[in-house]
Parts: C-alpha cells; sequence; structure tokens
C-alpha cells in the first residue's frame, strides 16, 4: 500500500510549506508505484491528484475516504472472457488491480472525481478553518494597550481590597 501523508509532521516549523514537501517526498520516494500518479498543486487550497488510469472502466474504480485517508482501488473489469482468445504478440499495457492510498490532512475535502483522457483525476480543497486564518494584527501605543483591555482592573480599588 503507498500511504502518503498530508497532517503536518513538524509542528514546530514556521514559514515553511509543509503539503508541498510531503508532496516532494511522495515524489522522490524510491518504491515504485502502480498505476503511476501525480500530485498536483494548483493555488494555494487547490490540490489534484492525476492517476493514469487508461484501460480501466469507470464501473471497475472505486474512490473513497475513510478516517482521512482517501483510498482508489482498480479492478480487471469485465474483459477477462478476452484474455482466453486473444494471444499477445507483445504486451506492454498492465491492466493488474491496484490499490493506492494517501493520507489526508484534517483540512482537505475531496471535491470530487472525474475521468479524463486515460486518467482518474482527484480534486482536493484545503478548507483554512478561521482561527487558523491570516488576520491583521493592530499595533497600540504603550499604556493604552494595556489599559483598553476589558480583563485588566485595579485590585487596589475594589472594598476588600482598601480594608486589608
Amino acid at each position: 500500500m503507498n500511504t502518503m501523508t498530508l497532517s503536518p509532521l513538524f509542528r514546530r516549523s514556521i514559514g515553511f510549506d509543509r503539503l508541498n514537501d510531503l508532496f516532494e517526498q511522495a515524489i522522490h520516494n524510491d518504491v515504485p508505484s502502480y498505476p503511476p500518479y501525480n500530485v498536483e498543486k494548483h493555488g494555494d487550497n487547490d490540490y489534484r491528484i492525476a492517476v493514469a488510469t487508461a484501460g480501466f472502466a469507470e464501473e471497475a474504480l472505486d474512490i473513497n475516504v475513510e478516517n482521512r485517508v482517501l483510498t482508489i482501488t482498480g479492478g480487471r473489469g469485465d474483459n477477462n472472457s478476452d484474455e482466453a482468445t486473444v494471444t499477445y504478440l507483445h504486451r506492454g499495457i498492465s491492466r493488474r488491480a491496484f490499490r493506492l492510498s494517501f493520507r489526508l490532512d484534517e483540512n482537505i475535502e475531496v471535491q470530487g472525481a472525474r475521468l479524463e483522457n486515460g486518467l482518474l483525476i482527484v480534486d482536493l480543497l484545503r478548507v483554512v478553518p478561521e482561527q487558523q486564518r491570516a488576520r491583521q494584527i493592530p499595533i497600540q501605543s504603550g499604556q493604552r494597550a494595556l489599559t483598553d483591555r476589558p480583563d485588566q482592573t485595579s485590585h487596589a480599588k475594589t472594598p476588600e481590597h482598601a480594608t486589608a
């Protein structure tokens, strides 16, 4: 099983695109994979997995997501009856069954899938929660920043501290 994780591995790194690093690791991994696939980044939040599925019918392919793992499987299809009557002079197109798995980050959602020119295209979208989005922090001057905070009250002015 080929597994590629899209979740952050290096929680202490700041300012690095960890998803991009993980894609690079998957691409340069020496483990052979069948069928060949690409993991592509289109913009800041759009990703795509393209799997070479030439010769596979749509009915022979299955895509599911369970526990943040995207699994793509392909079977041999219904053409096994032709195998007995065909003599191959050269057989270069492999149509063996396969299973590819990709571990998805908690912010990655599968948008859809389609067959296009012998490729199975799976579109992914990174949805950044509001609390993780970049925001502008206003800068206030010295003492004013401390006195403007509503949770900061002077304890010396309260009646119980005045009698003590």
